[in-house]
């Protein structure tokens, strides 16, 4: 089956969840990633990172060379997840019991959930704030836009990239103009004299910080990756895949980063919803709320794929224990106990919420980064993409059994390599006080976690899993490439 050639589906919400994806269902262009990713990448959160070095006095263009390089080692890795979806058919993070066991991946599936509501939080301050709604009001408004984003994931997959795909070219065209605007005005002629001079200077700290921070930002995006490649044709060509995937995350990532650069630059205090729609009415009055709009649009798609995303996670985790049918009722269910969450959540946090932001990206780093490691080594250098499909399935493990100790080990062994250099605003640790706040963990857990579960692995018997895969093959099909 051609990769570019779709299968008919029936119904408009999508049935699939944890299961296997058989090759009858399988549709959809590998192009299509591109644009997907780059409109999931391409929110007013990101443009947030991009804040941080002139924050600390770095100049803008020392801030975006930071940002060129770590989003483009930080993508990387969350492109080659990619390669995992048509290759097994499956969501991401239910890939890890492989490593990890049916029951010990759950510390994982748990940090992963964590991700998902956290942006979902965050998110839904930030649309709130877009469409001018004040914080008397957000009891109203947060369960509208977390409804809408629950509705969009219960529909599913093909929604979600439907919606993705159409969103990148209002968005290229709105922040083309405003990208353009802001390079020529702003460096010509900043707002605040006082401000641009005050980053404008070199720091060696400022310019790791931004650096890690930019890199940990798309490392993140590598719990969901393969959720959204999954019903791909199993012939899908891995390089296309894994470039059109790079592409789209990358230079979203580079651009909306880049400008936030820019504009913390020349503006003080720069926010993201308040400046875009000041420098949008610079061009022309009434064009920064065209640009705020577009933009809530394109947070209240990603909401959708986070809602999503920790459906897939939850589930997994649950049927880990008690098996889950993967049902409507159940994505229905599962979604709106996600939704409920947030909704609590966004109503507690705080409404300068930037510090907690912060905060948040580290944490997640911290949890997904020896998991991110872990899994790519088993699929890329261990098992080599040759899964028993049937087992990770089985909520009793099968042959991965219920608690796999290469992967929980070479899990805790980078976690705990990662504690000296953790960087938070309540926790900071002796290497990062070292490097006046930088933060390299995630450098060293990738190391740490995917060293040492090789190592674990160079012995291991593989005969009851070869057995495995043939009766998988029985069920499924020959197709691993």
């Amino acid at each position: 089956m051609s990769s570019d050639t779709s299968t008919p589906r029936t119904g408009v919400i999508e049935t699939r969840s944890i299961d296997v994806v058989p090759l009858e269902e399988r549709h959809g262009k590998v192009w299509h990633q591109g644009p997907f990713w780059f409109t999931g990448n391409f929110v007013l959160t990101t443009m947030v990172v991009g804040f941080t070095g002139p924050s600390l006095g770095l100049s803008v263009w020392w801030t975006v060379l930071a940002v060129v390089l770590g989003a483009g080692f930080g993508t990387f890795f969350m492109a080659f997840h990619a390669n995992q979806g048509p290759t097994m058919g499956l969501a991401q993070m239910i890939q890890s019991r492989a490593q990890f066991g049916s029951r010990g991946a759950v510390v994982p599936f748990i940090a992963t959930v964590f991700v998902y509501i956290g942006f979902l939080v965050f998110d839904t301050i930030l649309v709130t704030q877009g469409i001018g709604v004040y914080s008397e009001a957000t009891w109203f408004w947060y369960p509208i836009i977390i409804a809408v984003s629950i509705v969009i994931a219960v529909v599913g997959h093909d929604l979600l990239h439907f919606i993705q795909r159409w969103l990148t070219y209002a968005l290229v065209a709105v922040f083309a103009i405003i990208t353009v605007f802001a390079i020529v005005h702003f460096t010509q002629a900043p707002i605040d004299p006082a401000a641009a001079v005050a980053t404008a200077g070199w720091s060696t700290s400022a310019f790791l910080i931004q650096f890690s921070l930019s890199a940990g930002y798309n490392i993140s995006y590598s719990v969901y990756v393969s959720d959204y490649t999954r019903y791909l044709p199993v012939n899908a060509s891995a390089p296309k895949l894994i470039s059109s995937v790079y592409a789209g995350a990358g230079l979203s990532a580079i651009w909306l980063m880049s400008l936030g650069a820019v504009l913390a630059s020349y503006i003080p205090g720069a926010d993201p919803i308040g400046t875009l729609r000041e420098v949008g009415d610079m061009i022309v009055p009434g064009f920064g709320t065209v640009a705020v709009l577009v933009s809530v649009l394109a947070l209240v798609s990603i909401m959708g794929v986070n809602a999503y995303g920790a459906m897939l996670t939850g589930a997994s985790a649950i049927d880990g224990f008690t098996p889950v049918k993967p049902t409507v009722k159940m994505r229905v269910v599962a979604l709106t106990i996600v939704g409920i969450i947030t909704l609590v959540i966004a109503l507690a946090i705080p409404d300068n919420y930037v510090d907690s932001f912060n905060s948040f990206v580290g944490l997640m780093l911290y949890f997904l980064v020896p998991w991110s490691a872990v899994n790519l080594v088993d699929f890329y250098l261990v098992r080599k993409g040759r899964y028993a499909l049937t087992d990770i399935v089985d909520p009793r493990g099968g042959v991965y059994g219920k608690w796999a100790w290469r992967g929980v080990a070479a899990y805790a062994l980078g976690f705990v390599a990662m504690i000296p250099f953790f960087s938070l605003s309540f926790y900071t640790g002796p290497v990062a006080k070292a490097l006046d706040g930088a933060d390299f963990s995630f450098a060293i857990g990738l190391v740490v976690s995917g060293v040492s579960y090789y190592l674990f692995s160079l012995r291991r018997d593989t005969s009851a899993e070869e057995r495995a895969i043939a009766r998988s093959q029985e069920v499924f099909g020959t197709w691993h490439r």
